[in-house]
């Protein structure tokens, strides 16, 4: 009898860890249910719907793997280029990050949490957070807390610049509506990795279609197109380094901006609202409801709007500002062989050698340009617009990038008015140029930079693919 007792209290523990098994299996399934994920020319699309929980469980569950991988590659490049353990990171995620985080996107913060749990990945809630705030923590808050610790003459390191972009509307296109265009930059380790297409169907606001990196529920490089018709990119603002704590994180005022604005002026306003100056920048939107783009750019306490429905705004990480320039950045706009403004007169170039034939091809040849605008000669490297720094002899030393860094243009992005209206666009993986980066070469002819092997990886050219919201392979 009493060997039979203990077989019946030790049956009834397994019988519920079962019954819990199956429980937590059956709501896993109910909540994956409406998502998916194909493959196609090097992007991974995902396609997420529901409630933020549920999107966010999506994406943790259906890019485990990738989340992982990337999350590797950015804790490596973060914790070596800042000096700080990634408790550091951690820690500011959960004290300074989170507690301003609204909470629709803490809720699918969590969701992916979840998600790499249900998968096994060894993530918890405040490496996610960290992972979404990889842009303004190092580069912008990092900054802030050393000179709150050491004074205003701290030496900070420079917030990195992404991007090559434009928007075009009016007389400057084709069909006399907007084009947009963009190339994220930034170094290998973390860009190649910058491969998701997020095809995002949430229970409030508009549908939205955005590429991104893997764990992060904004492009945060940027590019992405809503239901409304506003198509949003930007440029990183070079040399601004300040930072408000007690704003509301970039990423979730950014993801808001693009998942619930309807107008350009909605955008703004959302993206004004709590500013904390982090991950600043100059965005290129245009509103395909009424042919109208505009340049709307975003510092700490100043921001500044130009708009027009007959002309066109460049993008390569240059402020545009006199004021800004002068009270919120250190940047140097007389310096014609620097990245930025070497950038600027070229892609001025492009748009009045182009004006009235831009169309897609014409941006998709306008992101993987060579042309050195300050040598005045052809040749890939950190002053053309297909951004080649692991070619330049210079690097750029206003982001602290070294000669031959192994970084510049890692995807790009383009959309005219029919795709924006039926949700697509283009991108290419890789260069925008199609040209290919080996790691094994490189680091036997730079072997400065042989500390990155754990995390460099090869970056193949690719075709452009055309991706559309709700599509499946």
């Amino acid at each position: 009898m009493f060997i039979r007792h203990r077989s019946v209290r030790l049956l009834v523990p397994l019988v519920c860890l079962l019954a819990c098994s199956a429980l937590f299996a059956a709501d896993s399934a109910t909540r994956l249910k409406p998502a998916y994920r194909f493959e196609r020319s090097k992007w991974i699309y995902v396609h997420l719907e529901g409630s933020p929980a549920d999107i966010g469980y999506q994406h943790g569950y259906l890019l485990s793997a990738e989340i992982a991988d990337g999350f590797n590659a950015v804790k490596f490049m973060d914790t070596h280029r800042t000096k700080r353990d990634w408790e550091f990171f951690r820690q500011t995620a959960k004290t300074v990050i989170w507690p301003k985080v609204e909470p629709e996107y803490q809720q699918e913060l969590k969701g992916i949490a979840e998600g790499l749990k249900a998968k096994g990945v060894a993530m918890d809630l405040w490496d996610v957070v960290a992972l979404n705030a990889m842009e303004e923590v190092p580069d912008y808050y990092l900054p802030w807390l050393e000179r709150q610790q050491k004074g205003a003459a701290a030496p900070t390191a420079p917030p990195p610049g992404h991007c090559s972009a434009f928007v075009a509307t009016g007389s400057m296109t084709k069909d006399h509506k907007p084009v947009i265009a963009h190339s994220n930059w930034t170094n290998f380790p973390v860009g190649s990795r910058w491969t998701v297409v997020f095809d995002i169907v949430p229970t409030h606001g508009y549908h939205i279609i955005q590429d991104g990196f893997p764990g992060i529920i904004v492009s945060d490089d940027d590019f992405g197109i809503n239901a409304s018709g506003l198509m949003v990119t930007e440029t990183t603002i070079t040399g601004f380094s300040l930072f408000d704590p007690n704003g509301k994180p970039e990423f979730s005022r950014a993801r808001k901006a693009l998942q619930y604005a309807s107008s350009i002026d909605e955008y703004v306003k959302i993206m004004l609202d709590g500013n904390n100056g982090g991950y600043a920048n100059d965005w290129l939107l245009a509103d395909n409801k009424t042919g109208e783009v505009a340049r709307f750019e975003l510092g700490l306490k100043m921001h500044k709007v130009w708009r027009t429905k007959d002309g066109f705004f460049v993008g390569a990480n240059f402020p545009s500002g006199p004021e800004i320039i002068k009270k919120e950045t250190d940047f140097n706009p007389t310096d014609m062989g620097s990245s930025m403004n070497a950038r600027h007169v070229r892609g001025d170039q492009l748009m009045d050698q182009y004006k009235g034939q831009i169309d897609l091809a014409i941006a998709q040849k306008f992101l993987a340009d060579h042309y050195d605008s300050y040598d005045k000669k052809e040749g890939p490297n950190e002053r053309s617009l297909c951004g080649h720094i692991a070619a330049s002899p210079r690097g750029v030393p206003e982001w602290n990038d070294p000669p031959f860094e192994p970084g510049g243009a890692v995807t790009s992005q383009a959309a005219d008015s029919s795709m924006a209206k039926n949700m697509s666009f283009s991108a290419r993986a890789g260069y925008p140029c199609g040209e290919s980066f080996a790691a094994e070469p490189y680091l036997k002819e730079h072997p400065e930079f042989v500390w990155e092997r754990p995390v460099l990886q090869d970056m193949k050219g690719n075709p452009w693919a055309e991706f559309t919201a709700g599509e499946k392979q």
